[in-house]
């Protein structure tokens, strides 16, 4: 199928061209859904859904995993809801959309649906219970997923539930139960990505001394492992523990000499560690270094979803309709913010400056606050707001998303590459400032 070869050779464009000229059924509208959603373009995935009914043609258990998985992406509970609602009750009893649909309930901070489906299955495999404990990690319920982890018969564990209940750990500071459950991992079954869990755990309560021995005894049988430099190295930019940067950034320097994308990602925390304790120079000599770099950076983007329809912003977009409104809105709530005792904070703001720039208009054209603003023109008295982006947030637009919502008394939710951040009407979140 000619689809499919364009699909395998990662040619969206070639691929929408097929197939909006074919004869198209079930099989060429999956293979188009899925494409859409490892391009991170969810919004197509609903958008191809629709139109193959307005085609009459009925979606199939594989079409509806599909149409869970770009609502997982797009993380927005009302339109959640009304897509799942749609789903015929004889595919309910699947066990792929019901894990699917574990996992999209605590992807959208709603971890109380997922643990409704997950009490109404009988006899719950591995993929259900690690699709549980994940739902209560990325939520901070991380006591929850310990509980959950221990009832678990001990033929049915595997490294994925030993991720999903690490992670729990991590994301909750939960760091004794942590140490009981990787010590009861059989050594042989320590892979990559548990240890770097570990590793998080521990760096994220500063403990650095125990993250670098957790490294030092992973390379003793291993190559050196860049999540695991990664996680620590944005831990000690948040100690603002400059020499301990360093020294990890130097590791990856000389064990990642050749891989310019690792680089420019330990170079942007190295800047932002230098921000954090300011040492000008050498956050300018960093900042020249990204300037060099020949990698592609990844452009931040925001989903949120307004009376049904999907909305993407990317960072100082200014494509939007309404762009003229939600900046000029976003220039008088930052004025309120100021007002707040809120000071735009450089050290997030890994490159240069241009002529035509200031802190406070790159950091403010990051793409989910623009998102929020939106959310607030829309709805000027909103009580939840839902947010999905593809990067981790920076500590400036959590500092700020803590404010509006205390300003707005009202919920917001940011999914990003690392956890669900639950900013309360009492301008805490959920993460306890660790993220």
């Amino acid at each position: 199928m000619v689809l499919n070869m364009f699909i395998k050779c990662d040619d969206l464009n070639s691929a929408e061209h097929l197939f909006n000229r074919m004869n198209r059924n079930i099989l060429s509208y999956g293979s188009m859904m899925k494409l859409y959603n490892l391009k991170d373009q969810p919004e197509k995935t609903l958008e191809l859904f629709q139109k193959m009914k307005e085609e009459n043609l009925n979606p199939d258990e594989i079409s509806y995993v599909l149409l869970i998985d770009a609502l997982s992406k797009i993380g927005d509970l009302s339109l959640s809801q009304l897509f799942v609602n749609d789903i015929p009750k004889s595919f309910l009893k699947n066990s792929w959309i019901q894990v699917g649909l574990i996992d999209l309930w605590g992807k959208i901070g709603s971890p109380d649906k997922s643990k409704q489906i997950f009490d109404i299955i009988e006899h719950p495999n591995s993929a259900y219970f690690g699709a549980m404990i994940n739902a209560y990690g990325l939520n901070g319920m991380g006591f929850e997923a310990i509980e959950l982890f221990n009832t678990i018969p001990s033929s049915m564990l595997d490294n994925i539930i030993y991720i999903c209940v690490l992670n729990a750990c991590s994301h909750s500071a939960i760091l004794n139960q942590a140490w009981k459950i990787f010590e009861k991992i059989p050594i042989e079954q320590r892979t990559e990505q548990i240890y770097t869990t570990m590793v998080d755990t521990t760096s994220r309560l500063f403990l650095f001394d125990q993250s670098l021995q957790l490294i030092d005894e992973y390379e003793k049988s291993h190559k050196p492992s860049i999540p695991m430099y990664i996680s620590i190295l944005s831990s000690a930019r948040n100690a603002k523990n400059a020499s301990l940067s360093e020294k990890i950034y130097h590791r990856i320097e000389t064990n990642f000499s050749n891989n310019e994308k690792y680089l420019r990602s330990a170079r942007i925390l190295l800047a932002n560690t230098y921000g954090l304790t300011g040492n000008k120079d050498m956050l300018s000599n960093v900042r020249m270094l990204l300037n060099k770099s020949n990698t592609k950076k990844v452009v931040g983007c925001s989903w949120t979803v307004i009376k049904g329809k999907v909305y993407k912003f990317r960072a100082h977009d200014r494509s939007n309709p309404y762009s003229s409104e939600i900046y000029e809105e976003l220039g008088r709530l930052t004025v309120r913010l100021i007002e707040r005792g809120y000071k735009p904070d450089e050290s997030w703001i890994a490159r240069e400056l241009n002529d035509d720039e200031t802190t406070e208009s790159v950091l403010c054209g990051h793409s989910e606050r623009l998102a929020i603003i939106f959310n607030l023109i829309q709805r000027p008295q909103p009580t939840r707001i839902q947010i999905v982006k593809n990067l981790r947030i920076c500590g400036d637009c959590h500092l700020v998303t803590k404010m509006i919502a205390q300003i707005y008394q009202c919920s917001i939710i940011v999914r990003d590459t690392n956890r669900i951040h639950h900013f309360y009407p009492n301008g805490k979140c959920s993460c306890q400032d660790h993220f």
